[in-house]
């Protein structure tokens, strides 16, 4: 970050217009490849949406490669989709591709890499259009492998409030036959977690034997959280057994499933609200987490590779119970609540942020910010809370669910208190040049150079 231009230092974020859901992220010759949603030119979103591209050898030093996919050639914009790659190594990117005035009805194209830099793709056709099926919202094709053939899930909202998923299946990516609904919950059902009427950006996969869909919840142009349901997968099929909320608040939507280099279960989310001083840009991407499940939760946990720019920070204490520390730069801070639990950041006098535990829960307020005043995050006493603190960003992980909030961009170092807490604390400083040899409690990670099946 400088003066002349403050910015997330561990999140990625465009040089300059509007981003939002990311895409697509695969491990491929030596490097990630991320895309995302862009508007190029403007601090807001507009339906002209772009393809932009980043690249980085790990998860968290991003460069922003340009655009790899823009409207023209029939498409008023280019929205969310997914890269499948076959057994022979070829890639195949699918998109929403919406005309004005109806952009909430889009239809799927495709898309083929012109070289193996993946820096720009050739459109193909029309592959499927919104069935007879009662559609009132239709968009965000995920392709998978499913056997011996490929499957793609389309979110949708239905007549009478319904989110769902619709499902297709092909042989060679190139044809596609509708399956049906794959998934699908009214709006009006609250015994779990409630799930909307239209599902944008439905991803299925499998973790430990058991099927996930992780989903991100629409109704009447709001965008409201992450839900997830727990269950079983067959044929085109998905059957909860369980619905429950990921996100907590306005921070997270729109995020992206993909595996490692490892192959592990990951997930990256688009964080609303960041926006420089100047207007120049606007909204940044998370840290990518790893998914684990444990008794059909779904838990995401920062990627170990922050902690090859972690490094051991000095907390000092007092008789009462204070801890104090003052961030150069980033920061990822480890405690557990306590019933008067309180964490404050601050950039001088200025207060960023404060947490407080109340009546269970993790209460998260950013002052003068309307949209991200009294987050709520379940945290009864004794739950393991982490922090991702960064320029711009706040990044908030449990077992029981994870919240994100934007902190004003301001000069100088944050000053960070805590009190209440059941145990010491830990904080480990972040900083943009990797240490030679990661600090202990983030091993490094390796893997032959491959790209993970969906």
């Amino acid at each position: 970050m400088t003066v002349q231009d403050p910015r997330p230092e561990f999140h990625f974020t465009a040089t300059e217009g509007w981003i939002n859901d990311p895409l697509g992220l695969t491990w491929k010759d030596g490097n990630y490849h991320l895309f995302y949603q862009y508007v190029p030119g403007r601090s807001t979103w507009a339906s002209n949406c772009h393809w932009g591209r980043a690249t980085s050898p790990d998860l968290v030093s991003w460069s922003e490669q340009g655009i790899a996919l823009a409207p023209g050639d029939g498409d008023d914009g280019i929205w969310s989709g997914s890269i499948a790659t076959d057994a022979t190594g070829q890639s195949t990117l699918f998109y929403t591709s919406v005309q004005e005035p109806e952009i909430g009805i889009g239809s799927i194209r495709t898309a083929t890499p012109n070289d193996d830099t993946w820096n720009r793709w050739t459109k193909g056709p029309e592959i499927v259009r919104a069935p007879e099926l009662g559609v009132v919202a239709y968009r965000d094709p995920f392709v998978f492998r499913d056997g011996d053939k490929w499957r793609m899930f389309v979110g949708a909202g239905l007549n009478g409030g319904i989110g769902a998923a619709i499902s297709y299946s092909s042989s060679d990516l190139a044809g596609w036959e509708l399956d049906g609904i794959a998934a699908q919950r009214p709006g009006s059902e609250r015994d779990q977690a409630w799930t909307g009427t239209m599902w944008e950006c439905p991803q299925l996969f499998e973790i430990d034997g058991s099927h996930v869909l992780v989903t991100s919840i629409w109704e009447d142009d709001v965008l409201h959280y992450v839900a997830y349901g727990i269950g079983s997968y067959k044929d085109g099929t998905f059957t909860a057994r369980t619905w429950k909320q990921l996100s907590y608040g306005a921070g997270y939507y729109a995020p992206s499933f993909f595996r490692d280099k490892d192959g592990k279960p990951s997930m990256i989310f688009w964080i609303r609200g960041v926006i420089s001083p100047d207007r120049k840009w606007a909204s940044a991407l998370s840290i990518p987490h790893t998914l684990t499940l444990e008794n059909d939760t779904l838990i995401a946990t920062p990627h170990e590779d922050l902690g090859a720019y972690a490094v051991e920070a000095h907390l000092a204490t007092d008789s009462s119970g204070s801890f104090n520390a003052v961030l150069g730069a980033g920061a990822d801070f480890r405690w557990i609540q306590g019933d008067d639990a309180a964490v404050q950041l601050k950039a001088g006098e200025t207060i960023l942020a404060t947490l407080k535990q109340a009546n269970n829960e993790l209460i998260i307020n950013i002052p003068d910010n309307n949209d991200f005043t009294d987050v709520r995050l379940p945290a009864p006493a004794g739950t393991r809370v982490r922090a991702i603190i960064d320029n711009g960003t706040l990044e908030i992980s449990s077992r029981a669910g994870i919240a994100a909030v934007p902190l004003p961009l301001l000069e100088g170092p944050l000053s960070l208190s805590a009190t209440g807490l059941l145990q010491p604390p830990q904080l480990q400083a972040l900083r943009r040049t990797p240490p030679t040899t990661p600090s202990s409690g983030y091993p490094p990670a390796t893997a032959p150079n491959h790209i993970p099946a969906p």
